[in-house]
């Protein structure tokens, strides 16, 4: 390891609020292009934005959720520059008082441990168009290349996310990005589909010597539109520079683009810095105040957060990293596993339930487990029964079926159906004479060594009890009836 990475993100997350950022225009991907556009979103003259407010609550939402401090004054500003899908050539955005400052991201790695990285800000501005650039030879336009310019995103609201220079790996980026990518949908303000665009993430990337505190020539990668591509590309621009630096050469700050189908970078332009942007505050948009009871309010109606939730299930609840990530990765199955557990008080069979049978009948049906007739209160209910030993694990089968079904509460079927388990030695003893004298031939064969109709007498016994006998009982009473 002769060269230490030093890595920085810059995330970009289209907020999911039904309006655009400063007009009324619909905030929907996949519409017809240039049909959910006005005057605002357009840049026509003598039109004026007005901020959305939901955009802003999402905002102090994200900044509460990353411990980042949220200032009582925030502004927007103008950033300016030519592109040819920014209808008024500058965009709306924050520079010096952002709507939050600071903050972290924890995140863990494949083996578990719990890892942080530093959040300079999250700011608010507005997104800008999409162009899509042909070649010649299309047969559109005979002989030439051109672009098309879709105007639906322009407007749309976007939270950019910057960290500081804290990963030092291409992993540790990844799990970064995962993690910021689940908190955001936990809390409710992204969709954060990296296929659509409303995830887009940048990577600054420099190495220096082993030991050295000297920060490298930094270049960052753009286009990257999947955690692979950027695990990719991150490591394919540490050894680009490594190999740059072996040879003597220098290391050039600049934007490159990633090549998916090559696996390399693609130098596009040379970097800009903030003055190129020539920042001044947007004089159509007053400064903002942010109350401590505005940030109150919105505290009080978060939910538990994916690291949090991490922490619990793996030191209190003992779950492995691969049961815990399946969990909090779907937020509506975590909230719902939380709210069984409150009745069940048993975490981990309450998770071999929602992420074992009832996750198969919601596949099979292609209904959400968060929206099935199966509700927290009664599978909590189905698995206090099972922990209790009322009933026995075929019998909680058979209730979690019929509970799918719309049958209610497993409590009241068991009482009203008499399925309570059984482990009253007379009845058991029942059980098992009837069912050694019905099959004496396989007592025998038993008893001469085959071992294995042990399983068939059990069986048995359980189907003669139509499934109320406790199997340990049966297993222990049948032993001693045939000599151990």
């Amino acid at each position: 390891m002769k060269y230490e990475a030093v890595i920085g993100i810059e995330c970009h997350v289209e907020l999911k609020t039904a309006s655009k950022m400063f007009c009324g225009c619909a905030n929907r991907f996949g519409a017809e292009p240039n049909t959910l556009v006005c005057p605002v979103c357009l840049g026509m003259p003598g039109s004026l934005p007005v901020p959305n407010a939901a955009a802003i609550e999402y905002m102090i939402r994200a900044g509460l959720a990353f411990k980042a401090a949220i200032p009582e004054y925030s502004k927007f500003d103008r950033k300016n520059y030519f592109y040819p899908d920014m209808p008024k050539n500058y965009q709306i955005s924050q520079y010096d008082m952002p709507l939050t400052q600071g903050g972290v991201v924890r995140y863990w790695l494949d083996d578990g441990t719990i890892r942080e990285c530093r959040l300079t800000r999250i700011h608010l501005e507005e997104d800008t168009g999409k162009s899509t650039h042909a070649g010649s030879g299309d047969g559109r336009i005979a002989g030439s290349s051109y672009s098309l310019v879709d105007f639906n995103r322009a407007g749309v609201p976007l939270m950019e996310c910057v960290s500081e220079p804290d990963l030092r790996s291409a992993e540790e980026a990844v799990a970064f990005l995962e993690m910021l990518r689940r908190t955001l949908m936990a809390i409710g303000v992204s969709d954060v589909k990296m296929e659509e665009g409303s995830l887009r993430c940048d990577a600054n990337v420099s190495i220096r010597p082993v030991g050295s505190e000297t920060y490298g020539t930094k270049t960052e990668i753009k286009n990257m539109n999947s955690f692979r591509s950027v695990r990719r590309a991150i490591e394919s621009e540490i050894a680009r520079q490594s190999a740059m630096l072996d040879a003597g050469e220098r290391i050039v700050q600049e934007t490159l683009g990633w090549d998916e189908a090559n696996g390399t970078t693609i130098s596009m332009r040379s970097k800009e810095l903030a003055h190129d942007y020539r920042y001044f505050p947007d004089p159509d948009l007053v400064p903002m105040e942010i109350s401590e009871e505005r940030v109150a309010g919105v505290r009080a109606t978060m939910s538990p957060l994916p690291i949090e939730r991490f922490e619990r299930y793996t030191k209190e609840y003992g779950f492995n990293i691969k049961q815990t990530t399946q969990l909090i990765d779907a937020p509506e199955i975590a909230e719902f596993f939380d709210r069984t557990v409150e009745v069940s008080q048993h975490p981990q069979q309450t998770q071999n339930f929602v992420l074992g049978d009832l996750s198969r009948l919601a596949n099979e049906s292609g209904v959400a487990i968060h929206r099935s007739p199966v509700s927290p209160q009664h599978l909590g209910e189905l698995v206090a029964l099972v922990e209790a030993k009322t009933i026995n694990s075929k019998i909680a089968k058979e209730l979690l079926a019929r509970m799918w079904a719309g049958e209610g509460s497993p409590k009241a079927i068991v009482e009203r159906e008499g399925l309570a388990q059984t482990s009253d030695p007379a009845a058991l003893a029942r059980f098992v004479d009837e069912v050694l004298a019905a099959n004496a031939a396989s007592v025998e064969e038993y008893r001469a060594g085959k071992s294995n109709v042990f399983g068939f007498l059990v069986g048995a016994v359980m189907k003669t009890s139509r499934g109320k006998a406790d199997p340990a009982a049966v297993n222990a009473l049948l032993r001693e009836r045939l000599g151990g």
